[in-house]
């Protein structure tokens, strides 16, 4: 796996994954459970990782759909 993107922001993770998982890019997001560590304020970035072999092909879409990583 390879990381696509490292963002605090809570709302585009779900909207990244989304536009990938529509294409058939399969998405694992890590460090979901840091928030327990740091109190839920935001300051540790979450990860959103794909295969390596897909990580070209998800750029683009992301590229595509204007989203800014």
């Amino acid at each position: 796996m390879e990381e696509l993107l490292r963002t605090n922001d809570i709302t585009l993770i779900p909207l990244v994954k989304t536009l990938l998982e529509e294409e058939g890019i399969a998405t694992f997001e890590m460090d979901v459970n840091m928030s327990v560590l740091e109190g839920s304020i935001g300051i540790l970035p979450r990860r959103l990782m794909v295969r390596r072999d897909e990580l070209d092909d998800a750029r683009r879409i992301l590229r595509l759909s204007g989203v800014k990583y």
